[in-house]
């Protein structure tokens, strides 16, 4: 089994980073795959709303000049997926957003590529504003019918210096935690696959409140 991280921060050896790697080794030590893509610095632009990829049906978005098709192909193989992001006025990194806009747009028009994998997603911040970002990271998940693990609290660690959050005692343990978790119940959904198969997708109901 694999799972695939993106780092939201520019900075790749940064406090977002450190914790996602402390996910990172948790799952490798229980024998799963794991990569990290660095998103922060790329030039991704956002959704222009085109709807080609509705209308294309082809699992891509129609801007193809950045990395974003290739990161949809790379989650729909894995069997996890794992977000971070640095908290920029209490919110998600522009990149990232831009990046998770696209893809998971994309996958939900395209029959649910991500759904029933494994998704978590985790932030580091200087003061405040973590558990918004994680919650809107985890709209993403939601949204695409993931399975999300959890741990001892939010998936929130503290520092501002590259590599402080190893000085948060308990936000490295929320992250070893959530690791653990995470690998348990890839394991769970792997071996239980032919006795319980996943439910069906159906169909997506929209409806308008204007008439």
């Amino acid at each position: 089994m694999k799972v695939v991280g993106f780092n939201g921060s520019p900075n790749k050896k940064g406090n977002t980073a450190c914790s996602l790697n402390i996910v990172f080794e948790e799952l490798e030590h229980a024998g799963i795959e794991t990569e990290m893509i660095h998103v922060g610095k790329k030039k991704i632009q956002g959704c222009t709303a085109c709807l080609g990829c509705v209308k294309n049906q082809n699992e891509a978005c129609t801007l193809d000049d950045d990395p974003v098709n290739e990161w949809i192909q790379k989650i729909k193989a894995a069997d996890g997926i794992l977000l971070g992001s640095p908290v920029h006025f209490s919110g998600v990194a522009g990149t990232m957003k831009s990046f998770l806009d696209r893809a998971f747009f994309v996958a939900s028009v395209n029959g649910g590529l991500f759904r029933n994998k494994v998704g978590a997603a985790v932030a580091a911040v200087r003061r405040s504003g973590g558990i918004s970002t994680v919650d809107a990271l985890n709209h993403y998940l939601n949204y695409s019918e993931m399975v999300m693990p959890a741990s001892n609290y939010w998936h929130v660690a503290h520092g501002l210096a590259p590599g402080e959050m190893k000085q948060d005692g308990e936000g490295k343990q929320i992250m070893a935690v959530l690791g653990k978790n995470m690998a348990w119940l890839m394991k769970i959904i792997e071996h239980g696959k032919q006795q319980f198969p996943a439910p069906e997708p159906v169909a997506k109901i929209m409806t308008n409140f204007i008439r």
